[in-house]
């Protein structure tokens, strides 16, 4: 799958980051690879180093998320996966109903590398966690800009304010190994 252009929301605009990509990267032994591609970091807030492990409000700082569901269903995933290596992944039943921790077999793995101007955000998410393919999908990033100025990025955004839930967003597909 290529790179995909994320659209900051109309009611939050960035103050200094000019484009966000993301891309699903592969599957490949048992994980899923992920990968945002950021330019114009230069007021980024990165969130502190916290180590890998489970944490609940990371949408509140820079966060990269994935939104996903298999075609068809009301019920879908949340995927949180913050630069401080932690990460969180939920399932709802439906639109913004009945949340809960979706178990995971493991860690998931967070790395961001910055350099100058650029940044990108790795994420590897156990398979085994996850439901099997088909999907659709939204790629999603909360940014925080100095002075605690945030931007909502996705790969398609649902009428009125900043909501990744909607079932609007779930704009991709990434279709089973073999499949035509």
């Amino acid at each position: 799958m290529g790179t995909l252009p994320l659209k900051p929301h109309d009611d939050t605009p960035p103050l200094a980051l000019r484009s966000i990509e993301a891309a699903v990267l592969g599957i490949e032994h048992g994980w899923l690879r992920l990968r945002w591609k950021l330019e114009g970091t230069e007021r980024l807030v990165i969130p502190a180093f916290a180590g890998r492990g489970r944490a609940d409000g990371l949408w509140q700082a820079t966060c990269f998320e994935m939104f996903l569901r298999q075609p068809g269903s009301r019920s879908y995933i949340e995927l949180n996966l913050s630069p401080s290596e932690r990460w969180a992944a939920y399932d709802f039943a439906g639109y913004r109903e009945g949340m809960a921790q979706r178990p995971m077999p493991r860690d998931a793995d967070c790395t961001l590398r910055r350099g100058g101007a650029m940044a990108f955000f790795d994420a590897a998410v156990p398979l085994a966690g996850l439901p099997e393919l088909p999907w659709e999908f939204n790629l999603t990033a909360v940014i925080e800009e100095e002075g605690g100025h945030k931007s909502y990025w996705a790969l398609a955004h649902a009428p009125g304010g900043p909501d990744f839930h909607h079932a609007a967003c779930f704009v991709a597909t990434l279709a089973a190994p073999g499949a035509a």
